[in-house]
């Protein structure tokens, strides 16, 4: 790219100048400040002393050596120690003649070894709701970015389909369900199922509250602590729950039943969210049929000593020489733990792929969960334990706080997918976004509006930042917005429509000589965006791609509204700016597509 280039203009002039080689890595170009000419500038200060001349000087006498090594150099100035220099129209223009035909210009061939992103990772006893929205739209999002640029990627997920929260859920439909389905209470089965876990926390809280001692109140905050953990293991209802997961794990036929069946009533909810959603995975996970070799690999390393056991039977793993702590791999029933079976996919991936990384989208809450499980894979053995990486992000915060699934205070995410198409349909209706489409077309544009949306919002945001989510302020056609970047790309289409009604050919070759002011910056912009797409994938950031989009975005409606298309008089400058709103258009989609956003061609 133009700055490696560049960089070696520089190096090779310094040391013609001043028979001495610079320091490599002082030799950074920046994008030139707007109040200066220039499209490149370089600081000077830092090869004065090499060179023994001042930063003006200098800066000079390099920049005009550039030029004599440089065709594509049109001039240079000089702002005390800093080098400014202006590239020619030409080298722009040839740029602009080899790509604006390209369909998928700046996204490389993917080849190599895999790398495998986990991402959704949801549990079976409650819908898909926010947090998970942020979760699968950053997951598809970077698998996105990274096949961009030139990655094999292999999108996984693993869904936490027992434990004791399953059979929390369990339970309550035992007790209290009455025999009821997704069928009999025209219910999704994943809404259904999170019913009843809200339910037995009811029950629970209520149970608790009554086996707590008489003077509860009056105890201090340790009593009290003590106090409340007796009842919580004392629970009837708790000790059911815990029985019923013993029963699972020794493979109970009646519980086994029960659990097969509520469970395909949440798969089949998750598939319409994940369906809506717009995500997918190349291969599911379960948790039950990978605990297992986690089980058996923890065993594994209890007989060769790299595991201990305590009195009680649990197994457990000493990384206290690590900064660590003491980490459960086994209860002392025997029953595994996260950990567990996080130890046998990592096996099965491993085993299955080879792959060179293993990208896990969680939550930040997770952090010291995924520093533990690279220490124990490389204890066991396990030497790519290293290459696990975790892309930790911040949660997902409302008005009103966070959210808790146990209380049902969820943003359910069926319901805000609901809630962001009808404030879109809102929004268009007002606005006559949708004047002259049929109410089928209307619908369509809607639902791609609200979810372009969401999506936008969502991923605009740096991963590592919790992030407060405010559906109202996310629809906004002139704003930082998913519905400002698809009316943009709705405008130059409405361009493109009229020009080939005028039969104009975009196919024709380029023959403008020069470029003018406001040409140049988008031109440039979209130069760009193969060394920004790299510095995404590197960065695991949605949110850089989200802030590209939104610059080329402004770049052409300012173009488009100091630069006359259709109207432009001399017939080589209007097909060149067609040429380059038709390559602008293609980038807004084909970005887009990386962010899961649809561009619609009417609004």
């Amino acid at each position: 790219m133009l700055e490696e280039v560049l960089k070696q203009i520089f190096i090779d002039s310094f040391k013609k100048l001043y028979v001495q080689e610079p320091p490599v890595q002082q030799v950074v170009f920046q994008k030139t400040r707007p109040e200066f000419e220039g499209d490149l500038t370089i600081v000077v200060f830092p090869f004065v002393k090499i060179a023994g001349k001042s930063p003006e000087i200098l800066a000079n006498e390099i920049g005009k050596e550039m030029i004599r090594e440089s065709a594509f150099i049109a001039k240079y100035n000089v702002i005390k120690g800093f080098l400014n220099l202006v590239i020619s129209d030409n080298y722009w223009l040839s740029f602009f003649r080899d790509n604006h035909r390209v369909e998928k210009f700046g996204f490389k061939k993917v080849e190599g070894a895999p790398v495998v992103v986990e991402y959704s990772s949801p549990n079976t006893n409650k819908p898909l709701h926010l947090g998970h929205i942020r979760n699968n739209l950053l997951g598809w999002s970077v698998s996105e970015i990274l096949k961009a640029s030139g990655k094999n990627v292999v999108r996984v997920n693993l869904v936490n389909d027992r434990g004791i929260h399953i059979c929390k859920s369990m339970i309550a439909w035992k007790k209290w369900g009455n025999g009821c389905t997704p069928t009999s209470t025209g219910k999704k089965g994943d809404h259904l199922i999170g019913d009843f876990y809200v339910l037995f926390d009811k029950y629970f809280k209520a149970e608790v509250k009554s086996l707590l001692p008489e003077n509860f109140d009056q105890l201090d905050d340790d009593a009290k602590e003590k106090a409340k953990a007796a009842a919580e293991e004392a629970s009837p209802l708790m000790r059911e729950t815990r029985e019923m997961l013993r029963q699972w794990e020794a493979g109970d036929p009646e519980v086994r039943r029960l659990w097969e069946m509520m469970n395909q009533w949440v798969y089949d909810g998750f598939d319409v969210t994940y369906k809506r959603l717009g995500v997918s995975f190349d291969k599911v996970y379960y948790e039950s049929q990978t605990y297992l070799l986690g089980k058996s690999t923890v065993m594994e390393g209890l007989e060769r000593g790299v595991l201990y056991q305590r009195p009680d039977k649990s197994v457990w793993c000493d990384l206290t020489d690590e900064g660590l702590d003491e980490k459960l791999l086994l209860r002392r029933d025997g029953t595994s733990v996260y950990m567990t079976q996080d130890i046998g996919t990592a096996q099965l991936r491993y085993n299955e792929y080879k792959p060179e990384r293993m990208i896990y989208v969680v939550g930040n809450e997770q952090n010291y969960h995924f520093d533990v499980l690279k220490k124990v894979l490389v204890r066991l053995g396990y030497e790519w334990g290293n290459d696990i990486e975790h892309l930790s992000y911040g949660m997902v915060e409302l008005p009103s706080g966070k959210m808790k699934s146990r209380e049902g205070t969820v943003v359910d995410a069926d319901d805000l997918m609901d809630e962001m198409v009808a404030t879109a349909r809102s929004v268009s209706e007002e606005l006559g976004k949708a004047r002259d489409l049929s109410a089928h077309e209307a619908d369509a544009l809607y639902n791609t509006i609200g979810l372009g949306a969401l999506k936008y919002f969502i991923l605009k945001v740096d991963p590592k930042k919790t992030m407060l989510f405010d559906p109202k302020e996310s629809i906004d056609f002139n704003g930082n917005t998913g519905s400002f970047i698809q009316y943009t790309h709705a405008r130059i289409c409405s361009v493109l429509r009229k020009a080939s009604e005028l039969g104009i050919m975009l196919s024709d070759d380029v023959t403008v000589s020069d470029i003018m002011p406001k040409e140049k910056p988008l031109l440039v912009n979209i130069y760009n965006w193969p060394m920004l797409l790299e510095q995404a994938a590197i960065n695991r950031s949605p949110a850089m791609i989200a802030n590209y989009i939104y610059d080329l975005c402004k770049e052409f409606n300012q173009f488009y509204q100091e630069c006359s298309i259709l109207k432009e008089e001399n017939e080589d400058r209007r097909l060149f700016r067609l040429q380059l709103a038709d390559m602008t258009a293609k980038l807004l989609r084909n970005v887009g597509e990386l962010l899961g956003i649809s561009m619609p061609e009417r609004m």
